[in-house]
């Protein structure tokens, strides 16, 4: 682990080597991360909106609980130690198993992306606060550009034409959602708030988009291997700082002496108000590990267009739980977001199949060479 390892991943991006993770176990957590992306990315605002609905008013509290189950993640760090212990990978001259993999340069690196994540928290709960569910999620769609955007500056992200054609249809697909925001504005909420609401959106979604690259370009500049186990503590040390810094906007807006009393007077019902808070903070940190997962797995652009994919998605589920109008825009951004969900998938399977396709060519020219070399 002296040593830092770099890899080429199938989008082109120069990302670190997890020497200790097998293809096809890379392909699964791949895979698992994707679930619990989903799961965060649809679930998160949909709970996030249920609070606001009935009554919740408190915006510093709803940010903090995007990352306040972090501490979930030291529980299955310990486990994975203790595993490590029992399969002997203290042994063979190998070091001493630790607790601890992340080194200080990445712990400050983290902490930092971690206060970003905080600021944003704050920014996307201020919107969902003033927005429907349906309009939020549109305006936070283009994400997807900014991503793309950032990961070309910071971590010299490769685009093939299937890319930029999701990149296209995802970010055309949100623009077609915006053609009908007029007159869904909540009732009772000005102008004014709404606008703002408006703005702070489109600022969480630039500001996510800035944020994804940054961890990729993390893991890049650790100069250390990138193993899950190390994903998961930056995971933990991330939303950690995140939450430090919502809990501080919480103390001074007297956020923990107005629980108990907005607990009373919630809509639904004092026990049902901590259910949702726990709720939130579950399915948010599912949102979070899968992002970082998918990153770890592939690049944070293929991140971004997941998150951009299920879209549709929440707006379906806001429309099923909340009785949000439907209208033919929201049908046409489904299809060309699942076409350019298509779209990106093609194009990796075909540079996957390609290089495959080189490689065992290579393979061929050089048994040929020697074999040529040895009849003479």
């Amino acid at each position: 682990m002296e040593n830092h390892k770099e890899t080429t991943t199938t989008t082109g991006t120069t990302a670190p080597a997890a020497a200790k993770v097998s293809p096809a176990a890379k392909k699964s957590l791949l895979i698992i991360s994707c679930i619990f992306l989903s799961i965060g990315n649809c679930g998160g605002p949909l709970i996030m909106r249920l609070y606001f609905i009935h009554g919740g008013n408190r915006l510093w509290l709803s940010s903090f609980l995007e990352t306040a189950g972090c501490p979930i993640f030291a529980v299955v760090l310990i486990i994975l130690y203790f595993h490590r212990r029992l399969t002997g990978n203290h042994q063979n001259n190998k070091p001493p198993t630790t607790i601890i993999h992340m080194r200080p340069r990445l712990f400050f690196a983290v902490a930092f992306i971690g206060f970003l994540t905080g600021l944003d928290d704050y920014l996307y709960a201020y919107g969902v606060s003033r927005l429907p569910i349906s309009t939020a999620a549109l305006i936070i769609a283009p994400h997807l550009a900014f991503t793309a955007f950032f990961a070309f500056l910071l971590v010299k992200q490769k685009f093939t034409a299937y890319s930029v054609n999701a990149v296209v249809l995802l970010t055309v697909g949100a623009a077609v959602l915006g053609l009908h925001t007029s007159g869904d504005r909540p009732a009772g909420e000005s102008e004014k708030e709404y606008a703002l609401g408006f703005v702070m959106t489109v600022a969480a979604a630039v500001l996510y988009g800035f944020v994804l690259p940054l961890i990729e370009l993390t893991y890049n500049k650790a100069k250390q291997e990138i193993t899950y186990t190390l994903v998961l503590e930056i995971q933990m040390v991330m939303c950690l700082f995140a939450t430090i810094f919502c809990t501080v906007g919480m103390i001074v807006n007297d956020d923990f002496k107005a629980i108990p009393r907005e607990a009373t007077d919630f809509g639904l019902g004092k026990t049902k108000y901590y259910v949702i808070l726990c709720g939130s903070s579950l399915i948010w940190q599912c949102f979070f590990l899968g992002a970082i997962g998918v990153i770890f797995c592939a690049s944070s652009l293929l991140s971004g267009i997941i998150i951009a994919v299920l879209l549709p998605v929440t707006e379906v589920l806001a429309v099923v739980f909340y009785k949000e109008k439907f209208q033919a825009e929201k049908g046409v951004a489904l299809v060309l977001s699942l076409w350019g969900f298509a779209s990106y998938f093609y194009g990796e399977y075909k540079l996957t199949k390609t290089s495959k396709d080189n490689t065992q060519s290579s393979q061929q020219s050089t048994e040929l060479t020697q074999s040529n070399y040895l009849s003479v």
